[in-house]
């Protein structure tokens, strides 16, 4: 609309009478195609603009900026102390005491050697000192990750009738695992994880937490013949029918053991500063069951023990990486899977602690520096690992302050391997069982569940959040506006009982982006409010404009265009004229590109604000009222 602003005094009815400047709509800026792919690469892969820093320095000085960026660890070893190093000396040793029992614990769940577990603790969290991002993240093994990649290698490979082969596909697919979670981070493409919703994470949390335990009952109730399949109704059926192997010794163990975890837990919950009890709780179990066995010889009483575990430190693995045979196909699928899941939690960790205390993490270098993790960890020995919520929690409270202390613990990891692996020899299998059930029950947040459930019920139905988005794209809202009385203010009419429909005005406001999946839904519900407006569908109906309100219509296609188009014609046949809100800068320019025959985007029909064109059309109506008297 090229006229200037003019004033323009509503007469009718009383309660529209306002003051009100009509403001020009101008066409965006012309951009080239070129142009508009950079910015939108651009949006899409640098929204933290990690260039920006380089800007304006010398040569030297950006070599040192990239340096750092790359290697955080250059950014603030230098200015490392010893205040700093006392903080986490505590954080690293809280942690460590931790990491080992949930190392074995982690790798009897993913059918590996226990072994394994604690070489996963050791070299990983040295790798991720000098690339990680996050002061709190603490690295290691995590239940869910190591489930699922249990679950699916045992598909193929049983761990106990060939364990070689059975090392090596772990061992490829946590290479796999770290090259696909180095890509995605390298091409800048962290964006994919926030396609993971929040409610689908912690229904995804919540049904591992529950599938965890349940794998569980066989440590926990002595059983040695228990089914592999981690189905609700076949692990109790398999509890219960081979409940001639439960031993009540291990029964009691496990409950006493259980419990003493769950109460630490609580204690460390309510009192944020007794974090250490819950952190230490596994490694006294650990040391209190071992003594136990060793001391009453209970390993001949029906309690299984871990056995003689290999002392030293990682041996190379890098030869047993199988890139190549009949089982390439189940190795590359078992890493993208658990690559995502490891990788998914470990940036949600490290965002969660972030947000505490007011800090950044940058998402795509977390991709690079968990991915190179475990790509190192598969050449050492190491399966997967990431930022593990619980110790990650335990750090957080023990005020860690840098990344070093995943250096402390690894060095605490190191000396165990080294000088304390006969001690394990006599440690119970219930007591692992008892140390991942108590670690995954922290798992199922029943309070954000319930936050969920509170303000979306169909969010909570994690089983239908796909089906929900996609309803949310092809069945766009689409809200019947009017005025509030007193005000140049439209609102839902549904939402606003005060608001008032404005007699020869129809005015809808869509709120999704306009495109080939929704274009037909739009046209029929167009028809819907137009029928309900003039049931009879005079051509000599009171309606004399329809008004689209579009500041949430923040794309357009060919089917969007051909929409309006459409509606255009349809309107005009009625002699009903179709009028345009609030455009936003691509939708105008695509509309304007339809617009061949000068008929569709008259300036006369375009308009800013919803209140601007009310009152201009209203004195247009006024004006041809006194033509015809």
């Amino acid at each position: 609309m090229e006229s200037n602003p003019s004033t323009i005094q509503e007469q009718s009815p009383s309660w529209l009478e306002i003051t009100m400047e009509v403001h020009s709509v101008v066409p965006p800026p012309h951009k080239s195609t070129i142009q508009k792919l950079k910015t939108r690469l651009k949006e899409t892969l640098f929204p933290d603009d990690p260039f920006r820093q380089f800007k304006g320095q010398p040569t030297k000085k950006k070599w040192v900026l990239a340096s750092q960026y790359i290697f955080p660890i250059l950014h603030w070893g230098p200015n490392y102390n010893l205040k700093l190093f006392k903080s986490d000396i505590v954080s690293g040793v809280t942690i460590a005491s931790l990491a080992i029992p949930q190392g074995i614990s982690y790798a009897k769940l993913a059918s590996l050697p226990p072994i394994v577990g604690l070489y996963s603790s050791f070299v990983p969290p040295l790798v991720y000192a000098v690339l990680g991002s996050s002061r709190d993240i603490a690295v290691g093994p995590v239940s869910i990750a190591s489930l699922i990649l249990g679950s699916m290698l045992t598909q193929q490979v049983s761990p106990t009738g060939d364990p070689v082969l059975f090392l090596q596909l772990a061992f490829t697919a946590t290479f796999f695992a770290g090259f696909f979670q180095a890509s995605l981070g390298f091409l800048r493409l962290g964006f994919i994880i926030d396609f993971l919703s929040k409610a689908t994470l912690i229904g995804f949390m919540a049904g591992a937490a529950i599938i965890v335990s349940l794998q569980q009952l066989n440590s926990l109730l002595g059983i040695t013949h228990f089914t592999k399949k981690m189905g609700f109704i076949p692990v109790m059926t398999s509890a219960f029918h081979n409940s001639q192997e439960w031993s009540w010794q291990t029964i009691l163990m496990d409950f006493s053991f259980l419990v003493f975890l769950l109460v630490a837990r609580h204690v460390s919950m309510r009192r944020p500063k007794l974090f250490w009890v819950s952190a230490a709780a596994p490694l006294v179990c650990v040391i209190l069951s071992t003594f136990l066995v060793f001391a009453f010889k209970n390993q001949h009483h029906g309690i299984g023990v871990i056995g003689k575990l290999q002392e030293g430190l990682n041996p190379p693995s890098w030869n047993m990486l199988q890139f190549h045979g009949g089982h390439l196909g189940l190795s590359m699928k078992t890493g993208l899977v658990t690559g995502i899941i490891s990788l998914t939690e470990g940036i949600e960790v490290g965002r969660t602690f972030a947000s505490l205390m007011n800090y950044k993490v940058d998402g795509n270098k977390e991709m690079m520096a968990i991915g190179l993790m475990d790509m190192v960890g598969s050449s050492t020995s190491c399966y997967v690992t990431t930022g593990a919520f619980s110790r990650s929690a335990v750090n957080h409270n023990a005020e860690a302050k840098i990344a070093a202390s995943n250096i402390v613990m690894s060095i605490k990891v190191m000396v165990t391997l080294l000088f304390f692996m006969p001690l394990f020899q006599y440690t119970p299998n219930v007591v692992l069982g008892a140390i991942i059930v108590s670690a995954v029950v922290g798992l199922i947040d029943i309070p954000a569940a319930y936050h969920v459930w509170k303000i979306d019920k169909f969010d909570f139905i994690v089983a239908v959040s796909i089906f929900k988005n996609l309803m949310q794209i092809t069945r766009p809202k689409t809200v019947l506006l009017g005025k509030i009385p007193g005000t140049d203010i439209y609102r839902d009419l549904h939402h606003y009982k005060e608001s008032v429909k404005i007699p020869g005005f129809l005015i809808l406001s869509i709120e999704a982006p306009v495109n080939f999946a929704n274009s037909t839904y739009l046209n029929e519900r167009w028809f819907e409010e137009y029928e309900a407006e003039d049931p009879m569908m005079h051509s000599n109906s009171s309606l004399r404009f329809v008004i689209l309100e579009m500041s949430t219509v923040s794309t357009i296609d060919t089917s969007g265009v051909s929409f309006f188009k459409e509606l255009k014609r349809t309107m005009e046949k009625k002699g009903v004229e179709l009028v345009l809100v609030n455009l936003v800068g691509e939708v105008m320019e695509k509309l304007q590109r339809s617009n061949e025959a000068d008929d569709f985007m008259k300036p006369d029909c375009l308009f800013l604000t919803v209140g601007e064109a009310v009152a201009t059309l209203s004195a247009k109506i006024k004006g041809q009222s006194s033509n015809d008297v």
